[in-house]
This record gives structure tokens, sequence and C-alpha cells, in this order.
């Protein structure tokens, strides 16, 4: 009987409040709807069986941790608007003699409905739409589509029992809450203000310390593979600056307001700016969490939409040609003329066998090293190198001037003692060129084109050097290593080439279809077994799925998480308002009692959103702004270096956040005014 009684209470009580209830229960159902789709497409047996198909689910699996993480995160914080609005209800139930125990097993009756509402409709949802999350998915990816619908238990399993734990854990932290707290206090609690926080110019200075820290670091660091290392330090100082900055700041921003007599004493900014200053670490805290969930969708989404539209160009950064045939050797033992004739016939003569034709061939040679550079020098030893130092080694490749000329359709001329230099994700601003000291070379240019292709692959910065005298500067170079280092450059002997091949015959696609790279690499593992080289072969259809595989996962999951974030900042947004809608609503009560217009009110309303609701999205833009270079140099990592696109795809992303930011300013603002001035419940 009791049982049963608990059960009607609890479910009485989440009716009641069905207006906080229904949007905690919908976003719990998509958290566990995306959670579903991203490990069971993770998964997918589309993926298995897909050039590139590992790349992107890699990458979905590392989106359900991330959608793991932040459903504990946002379902815990949401959840706390629904035991705030409850206290005086429970504290109710104590005074008429229920204890702990009983109001206990009330709050395990509804965890126990919740659980089984929203993990039940996300999973049917989740069932219900995974197809069609996966088809989107292998059009993006570019591989064929099935139509065969699916059901992964092992992801039903995988979701029920998460968001098991999850509710499982907001119930014991509620039960916290309510232990020890008196009956009094529980009816008390919703009229219980939080007190300003002190010393909240110490708090604002922090803040501003951390942000100017941050954006420094987004534009001072030149180098990709530098940024990478400091991206994830300066997320965490932004994250801890905004939250000082909004709960400070909008403590310095009420009190401001308030000594301004002829602002504050008006009646559409009266009783908004009291009601702020009354609850203004929560209001801080509220607006700092969706800044930063504005500032993750704007990121994600632009980057990811960039990667995505050029990811054409990032292949063809990587792969200039078709194929690339390179041969690797040590400089004491490179290939003579008559070694490069024989494989140059020999990669020809199985292109021609195979049915195909060469054309736009590229034959050079290259001697690599890898150095610390201190301006114009380079140090190669660098053996005993710092971890700070280790970011900042750049690969070496000196290259002959004719054969540059050849590859690169230049007309350049050099003097000996002379040199031309060109730079891959890094800078070189010197006039000289040495190496550790010595072998000082003259720099005549430094905005040359570099040869892009295995370069490009690499994350470390690279430094192409174009010499005169290479057939004497090697020597030099391998005896000074040599004596000094006890080692040898890397000599490198590049054959690349267009066929006229169609794409599934020059690489691997498929993995049925006979192709131009297997025949290739028959032919070099014979000449690597009697050469005592290394070879490999590279083709650019067949590496094409990893990219498209890499981008287009990339591209789904932003699109997953971006929906994700941007109803959580939604649902933060609408809680917000309810919460402080009911608080003041005694407040506008009192107000309409003694003149106050539902005109004055409205005008109240707008005055208070318009003082705070738009700082989060304005603080986000300042966030994308001098995130910029920071996203700039990432993605130069990925081998895209357009920035005219990443502007385009950042400015489209802001203006069509920055729409549905002011459609969800309308939509709360409506729900608050209708507590307040209709005295609903």
């Amino acid at each position: 009987m009791k049982r049963g009684l608990y059960a009607r209470l609890a479910w009485t009580g989440m009716v009641k409040n069905k207006r906080l209830y229904l949007p905690y229960g919908l976003s719990a159902a998509g958290m566990v709807l995306m959670f579903y789709i991203l490990t069971g497409l993770s998964g997918s047996p589309v993926l298995e069986h897909m050039s590139g198909g590992g790349s992107s689910a890699i990458i979905l699996r590392l989106g359900t941790v991330v959608i793991a993480v932040f459903a504990l995160i946002f379902l815990f914080y949401t959840h706390s608007f629904l035991i705030r609005r409850r206290e005086r209800e429970f504290g109710l139930y104590n005074v008429l003699g229920m204890g702990k125990g009983s109001i206990a097993r009330i709050l395990l009756w509804e965890t126990a409905i919740t659980y089984g509402l929203t993990t039940g409709t996300g999973l049917l949802l989740g069932v219900v739409l995974y197809k069609l999350a996966e088809l989107g998915m292998v059009r993006l990816l570019r591989v064929p589509v099935t139509y065969t619908l699916t059901v992964s238990v092992s992801s039903l399993l995988a979701a029920a029992a998460l968001f098991a734990v999850i509710h499982t854990l907001i119930l014991l932290n509620s039960l916290r809450q309510l232990h020890g707290v008196s009956a009094v206090a529980l009816l008390r609690s919703e009229s219980v203000g939080e007190k300003p926080p002190r010393a909240q110019w110490v708090l604002t200075a922090a803040g501003v310390v951390l942000l100017g820290g941050a954006y420094a670091l987004a534009v001072s660091i030149k180098e990709p593979l530098a940024a990478f290392l400091w991206f994830f330090a300066a997320v965490i100082m932004v994250i801890i600056a905004t939250y000082l900055l909004f709960i400070s700041g909008s403590v310095t921003l009420c009190r401001g307001l308030q000594r301004n007599k002829k602002y504050y004493y008006q009646p559409q900014h009266f009783v908004s700016v009291a009601s702020m200053t009354y609850r203004m670490k929560r209001n801080g805290a509220g607006l700092a969490s969706v800044c930063i969930l504005a500032t993750m969708v704007l990121v994600m989404i632009s980057s990811t939409t960039c990667l995505y539209v050029g990811q054409e160009d990032a292949v063809n950064a990587r792969y200039p040609r078709d194929m690339d045939v390179a041969v690797y050797g040590r400089s004491d033992h490179p290939l003579d003329e008559a070694e490069a004739e024989q494989l140059r016939q020999g990669v020809e003569s199985t292109v021609f066998n195979f049915g195909g034709q060469t054309s736009n061939v590229a034959t050079y040679r290259e001697i690599s090293v890898s150095g610390l550079p201190d301006g114009g020098d380079l140090r190669l030893g660098t053996a005993g190198a710092s971890a700070a130092d280790s970011t900042h080694v750049i690969h070496i490749y000196f290259v002959p001037l004719e054969e540059y000329n050849a590859v690169t359709g230049q007309s350049l001329t050099l003097e000996d003692g002379q040199v031309y230099v060109a730079a891959l994700r890094t800078e070189f601003h010197s006039d000289t060129l040495s190496i550790d000291g010595g072998m000082t070379r003259h720099v005549m240019k430094r905005e040359i084109p570099a040869l892009v292709g295995a370069a490009v692959a690499d994350i470390t910065p690279s430094m192409t050097v174009v010499v005169p005298d290479f057939e004497q500067f090697v020597p030099e170079l391998q005896s000074y290593l040599t004596n000094k280092y006890g080692w040898y450059p890397t000599a490198t002997w590049h054959y690349a080439f267009d066929t006229d091949l169609p794409e599934n015959q020059q690489g691997n696609i498929d993995g049925t279809t006979p192709n131009l790279k297997d025949a290739l690499d028959d032919y070099l593992s014979g000449v690597s077994s009697d050469w005592g080289v290394g070879v490999s072969v590279e083709s650019k259809a067949g590496n094409r799925a990893d990219f498209y595989g890499t981008y287009g996962g990339l591209f789904f999951l932003g699109i997953m998480l971006s929906i994700v974030f941007i109803f959580a900042a939604v649902a933060i947004l609408y809680y917000k308002q309810l919460s402080e809608g009911y608080e003041d609503q005694s407040r506008f009560d009192i107000m309409q009692k003694v003149g106050m217009t539902k005109g004055d009110i409205r005008r109240s309303i707008n005055s208070q959103l318009l003082t705070v609701f738009y700082l989060p999205l304005l603080m986000a833009g300042l966030h994308l702004c001098f995130a910029f270079p920071f996203i700039h140099k990432l993605l130069m990592l990925f081998n895209l270096d357009n920035r005219g696109l990443l502007v385009g795809t950042t400015a489209v992303s802001f203006v069509v956040f920055a729409a549905l930011y002011a459609l969800v300013y309308k939509l709360t603002g409506n729900a608050y005014y209708h507590i307040v001035a209709d005295n609903k419940e």
C-alpha cells in the first residue's frame, strides 16, 4: 500500500511540475538518443568494410566518451533546478509528518520513473532514427548506401547501463542534499538568496589575467605543433576566466546599475536589476555555462565544416600527383644516375604493362635531417633536447636547384654559397642559414613554393632548402654528421606522376580490383631486397578514402555534438528563466498591486534579458575571434591551409547560431513573462 502511495506522490509531483520535468526529460532522452546513435555507428558494419572506416570509427568512439561525460555533468546541473523547486514541497511533507526516509522513497520512485521514461523514449527514438543518421554519415563519407535496418543490442545495453549509473548518482546527490536539512529550511529554500561573493574585484582581475593569457597564447604561437600542444591549456584558461568574469562581472554590473539612479529607479529596470542582484552568483554561473557551450558549438561546427568542404584541397596538398614512388637509403650510398634511370624504366614499364601511361612526371632527390632552429642556425644535435625544445624540432630537406625547378616549374638561379628556403608550418626570417654554426649559406629568397607531398603528412614543421651545389654539399654534410654525431642523413629518390587509369585501378579502394599500386609494390619489393633500400608507393586514389573517412567523421561528429550542446544551452537558459520567474513572482505581484502594469512588466523583462542575455553570445564571439589563429594552425596539421574558407565558415556559423540564439531569447522571455505576469505555476 505504501509503495503505491509513494509512486502516486512521485508521479503527482512530476505532473504538477511538468513545466520543469518535461524539458529535463526531453534533455535526458536526447542524450540517450545521441549516445545510442554514436555508439551504434562506431561499430557499424558499414565502417568495417570501407576504406577509411577505421578513422571514422575512432572519431565516433571519442564522441561517445564526450557525450557520456557531458550527459553526466549536464543532467546533474539541470536536475539542481528541479530539486530547488521541489524543496518547499518536501518540506511540507516533512511538516505533515512524513520522515526523511519516506521522502527518499518518493525521490527513488521519481528517479525510477524518469529513468524508465527518458531512457525508453531515447532508445526507441534511437532505433527509429539510427538508419537516418547512418545514411547521413555514409553520404558524408561518400561510400555506397545500404538500406538494411539494424538494431545494435550492445549499444542498447551500453546506453541503458550508462544512464542507469547517471540517474543513480543524481539520486544519491539529491539524498545527500536532503539529509540534515530541517523542514523549516526546506520551506524557506525558495526565498533564500545567495550572498554576493566577496572581493569581486579580485575575481575580476584573476579572470582578466587568465583570459588575457589565453588570448596571448592564441595570437603569439606561430607553429601548428606548438598550437596543438598549448590548445587544451588555453581552453582550460578560457573556461575558468569565463566563469570568474561572469560571476564577478555580474556583481559589478548590477551594483554599477544600482548606483546609476536615473537608470535604476525606472519601472522597467528597478525590479529586474534588484532581482539579478539577489541571485547574482548563480546568474553568472549559468550565463558562463551558456557562453562556454556557445563557444564550443561555434569552434566545432566552423572548423569541421571547413575541413569537410576543403578536404579535396587537403588531398591534393598531400598527394600532388596520382602516384608517388619513393626509394630510401643512406646518403653514403645514394642512387647514381644509372640506378635512377633503371628505376624510372622499371616504374614506367610496370605502368605500361598495367595498361596506363605516365604524365606530369616529377623526379627529384632530397637529403633530410632534423634539428632545432636558432635564428638562422640549425642545431642538428637534438638528442639531449628538452621537452620544450622538442616542440620546435623541424625537418630540413635539401634539394638540388635543377630538380626543384623541374618539379615546380620555376626558373630560379643561384651562385655557390646561396640557397632558397621554403618553410612549411613554421617561419624563417634569417638572411643566412648555417648548420651548427658552420656551412653557412646566404638566403636569397624565402617566399618560394614548398615541395608538398610526404612532408605535408608530418605534423612537424619543415623547411625545403634549395642548393645549387648539391653534389658537393651532400658529401660535406655527410662528413660533418658522421664525424660529430656518428649518423648519416637520409637520402630519398622520388618519382611522382599522374596516370590515365581509372581511380579504382590506381589504388586499393574496394580490396578486390587489381590496381597499379599493388603492381608497383610487387616490382619494388624485388628492388628493395636486391639493392638493400627502403621503398614505398603512395596512391592518391587509394588514400583519398582515408581523408574522407577522417574529415567526414569529424564533420558528422561536429554536427551531432553541436546539436547536443545547442539543446543544452537552450535548456540552461530555459531553466534559468523559469527558476528566476518563480523567484520573481511575488516581487512582480507586489509591484502590480502598487500600480505596475503588464506593459511595465514586459519592458522590465526585456530590460533584464537585454542586459544579461546577450552577454554569453558576445563573449562567445570574442572567444571565437581570438581562437581563430589557433583553429587555423590546427587545421594546418590536417593539411588544410585555406584561411579564406575558414573565415567564411566561421562567419556563417556565428550568424546562424546568433539567429537561433535570438529565437531562444524570445521563447524564454515569453515563458518568464507568463510566470511573473499571469502568476501561473
